[in-house]
């Protein structure tokens, strides 16, 4: 309802409303005090047509007071220092000021409003010269506070526009930073997951195009083999769709059948990583120490991509190199270290433990869960990843 068209116009047009309103209800108000105000001992001139001009200057022109602040408080208070000096009954028009300056104070600078204050307190101050004998003190200390009230509360109504602008921005900026750390996720969880696949497809076709004649069954397990990781590729390329637009996916209808989700992956799918990578050509055994327990999901994936990663940059650097997978669960945090056996001159000159996109994202993936990843080569030949993660557990109870 608040978006149709007819609303919002009609919003739109309520200050306008509200401003006409003023400005008419004020004249009609002063006009009656000018008219039917006692005065028994002649302190002021007497009512003309002038004073009725006058009092129209002043309030008339305040229709326009949020499209011209500065313009109509300097008209204004031009037209009621006329008044003033005219020695009219000062009271209709002593408050005519006041909205005006608040405006003023709220929609321009502080600069700018003070100097409009300043003008707006002297005009008061002349005004209360025409108060009766015995108050003019009190008059002009009414006036005073009057005005500095008036410019306080524009003022903070402008300060905390400015504070919610502020706060709405920077909301923005964390939104767009957001944003943009998602998408370098997303592109971290693309290339671990394109580049590992990869990998064991190119090693595989390889293998298949130098057996086709020769062994036809050696080259229908390497297209097996390259057919499950397209499927396997597809499937958790899948899975981060889904992700994606969880967000914004329209509910299903009723008695539709529900869109399972892809499964995540994680330690527990170790053994399925290990056989692909050996059955491209390098052979990988896992081992398991301390008591398995169930990792949060974050934590579980982390590591199952370190280990996609690392394996990958294997099958790259170090082919048919045989590599071992070590999963060590601890009390309050898991381990994993991935060492295969290459030739030490191969990995000192290709795998420079500080260069690589993947290293790079291995490093970013575990500083996420306040973890450690450390590459190092291994004097007697191959190349070692190693990553730490704590693993928040609930205290037992005692």
């Amino acid at each position: 309802m608040s978006a149709h068209p007819s609303v919002v116009r009609i919003r739109a047009a309520l200050p306008i409303a509200g401003d006409v309103a003023y400005a008419l209800g004020g004249l009609w108000i002063s006009a009656t005090m000018l008219g039917n105000w006692p005065d028994p001992h002649g302190y002021w001139r007497d009512s003309d047509v002038l004073a009725y001009l006058l009092l129209g200057a002043i309030l008339l022109p305040q229709v326009l007071r949020r499209r011209f602040p500065a313009a109509v408080l300097v008209s204004t208070a031009l037209w009621t220092a006329c008044y003033f000096t005219r020695g009219y009954y000062h009271v209709p028009a002593v408050g005519c000021l006041l909205l005006p300056l608040y405006t003023v104070a709220a929609r321009r600078e502080r600069r700018v409003s003070a100097s409009c204050a300043v003008l707006v307190l002297l005009v008061e101050l002349w005004g209360s010269r025409l108060a009766e004998p015995g108050i003019g003190a009190l008059s002009a200390g009414f006036v005073a506070a009057a005005t500095i009230v008036g410019w306080k509360a524009g003022d903070g109504a402008r300060r905390l526009r400015d504070l919610t602008l502020r706060l709405r921005r920077e909301q923005e900026e964390k939104a767009r930073r957001a944003v943009m750390e998602e998408r370098v996720q997303i592109a971290r969880e693309l290339h671990d997951v394109i580049a590992h696949h990869v990998s064991v497809i190119a090693v595989q076709t390889g293998v298949a195009g130098y057996v086709v004649t020769t062994d036809p069954s050696t080259a229908r397990s390497a297209l097996d083999v390259i057919a499950a990781s397209a499927r396997e590729a597809l499937g958790e390329m899948r899975r981060m769709l889904v992700v994606l637009r969880a967000a914004d996916r329209v509910p299903a209808a009723p008695g539709a059948a529900a869109e399972p989700a892809p499964e995540v992956p994680g330690l527990g799918r170790l053994g399925e990583l290990a056989a692909r990578v050996s059955a491209a050509g390098v052979p990988v055994r896992v081992r398991v120490t301390g008591s398995a327990y169930a990792l949060p999901p974050g934590i579980d994936l982390c590591a199952y991509r370190v280990v996609q990663e690392a394996l990958t940059n294997v099958m790259k650097h170090a082919p048919a190199a045989r590599t071992t997978v070590h999963v060590h669960y601890a009390r309050d945090s898991v381990s994993v270290l991935v060492r295969d056996e290459g030739a030490a001159q191969r990995v000192s000159a290709t795998r420079s433990p500080s260069s690589g996109q993947g290293l790079i994202g291995m490093r970013e993936r575990a500083t996420i869960y306040h973890g450690t990843v450390e590459t190092r080569s291994v004097p007697e030949g191959g190349f070692e990843v190693s990553l730490t993660v704590p693993v928040p557990r609930p205290v037992a109870a005692g």
